[in-house]
């Protein structure tokens, strides 16, 4: 038996009124004066919507609401009712592009935790945290005016064939957000010395304002052509200047200033050769991009650290450029100052272990990046 259904036309609605009446199979285009009613709950609270209907489907008099074969089916899961029900304008700027606040010193963007954003036990990753923080920085620096053409690089930095670099980060998380959470990002920067950037972020639930997690790092200029640190330009200065906002994510006693020891041959606890940089580990700046060492620094950690523990924090010293023709090697080893009791070589479900990882070129050994992390046992296996 074959049922008879009607074609289903699909429209976003984000704001405004869509006359969708159908005309021979296709739809009109949106109309923000249409003659549809402008009076209906949906338009008065520019509700995010997936419009389906029937193609016998016209526009009457009646609103949008009654329109015959018409549903409104919300593109949000139901935990994030307010946002499906009541989404406002200035929210929806958050969300796709993030606004200024703070009397335009802080910055602040809106995200939804994707599926593929999360890892087995369906919170976030820290590659994926990291990925927020520098969207987030990003978008800043463009909405300051920054170049068009370059990654995250002012109008007098794209003249001078400059770009940024970051030396050193540190992350704190109190939770991971999971599948389907709404979280909210504010990044500021500030001078940091004589010739670099402090940039913070906050990280927060977006409904409870519960802060979730914190960052900080420093970052340095450097000459796109010769890949050498240089002085900040007083013409880039004057350009950063109007923005600098003296405020710090992390309190001044908890921000991690402490040289991350160096892991050696017979120091390390274990190896993980032949890291290789693919294509799609390069940035803009054709450099392996800062959040990618995340992973590789994590392919050494033991699975049953990975499986049992949470990393509450991490800070990475950023030594020298990767590219995508380089070989690497992941080592791991204990840290000489350990979370709780004994040593790292044998977990028996301490509450908190410390790692120092490095990856460096696996032919002449040089360094690339220095990490320590702290891990502490998850809720369900304490």
């Amino acid at each position: 038996m074959t049922s008879m259904v009607a074609p289903i036309n699909m429209r976003l609605q984000f704001r405004g009124n869509w006359c969708n009446a159908n005309k021979g199979g296709e739809f009109l285009k949106p109309s923000f004066n249409s003659s549809c009613n402008t009076n209906n709950t949906l338009n008065n609270k520019r509700r995010f919507s997936l419009l389906v209907i029937t193609a016998s489907s016209q526009c009457s008099p009646g609103g949008m609401n009654t329109i015959k074969g018409m549903k409104h089916v919300p593109l949000v899961h139901l935990a994030a009712g307010k946002l499906a029900n009541e989404i406002s304008r200035e929210h929806i700027v958050t969300l796709f592009r993030g606004r200024f606040v703070e009397d335009r010193f802080v910055y602040r963007q809106t995200f939804f935790v994707r599926c593929y954003e999360i890892g087995p036990d369906k919170t976030i990753t820290m590659e994926t945290l990291m990925n927020f923080l520098q969207e987030t920085a990003l978008n800043h620096v463009s909405s300051c005016g920054g170049s068009q053409n370059g990654f995250g690089a002012t109008q007098e930095m794209d003249l001078r064939n400059l770009i940024w670099v970051v030396t050193r980060f540190q992350v704190q998380v109190q939770r991971y957000s999971k599948w389907r959470d709404e979280i909210e990002v504010e990044t500021w920067f500030d001078v940091a010395g004589k010739n670099g950037t402090r940039r913070d972020w906050i990280v927060r639930d977006h409904y409870t304002k519960e802060i979730i997690a914190k960052a900080t790092s420093i970052w340095a200029i450097v000459n796109q052509e010769t890949r050498r640190l240089c002085k900040i330009p007083e013409e880039v200065r004057q350009e950063l200047v109007t923005f600098y906002f003296n405020r710090f994510a992390i309190a001044r006693e908890e921000i991690d200033h402490q040289k991350i020891q160096k892991l050696t041959d017979d120091t390390a606890e274990s190896f993980r050769f032949g890291v290789t940089p693919g294509r799609n580990d390069m940035d803009v700046n054709q450099h392996v991009n800062n959040v990618k060492y995340i992973t590789w620094i994590l392919e050494s950690v033991p699975r049953e650290v990975l499986e049992d523990y949470k990393m509450t924090s991490i800070t990475l010293e950023f030594r020298r450029e990767c590219t995508q023709s380089d070989l690497l090697e992941s080592l791991i080893g204990p840290s000489s100052s350990v979370i709780g009791a004994s040593d790292n070589n044998s977990i028996n479900r301490k509450p908190g272990l410390q790692y120092i990882h490095l990856l460096r070129l696996q032919d002449n050994k040089a360094e690339l990046v220095r990490a320590r992390t702290d891990w502490h046992l998850k809720q369900n296996h304490e």
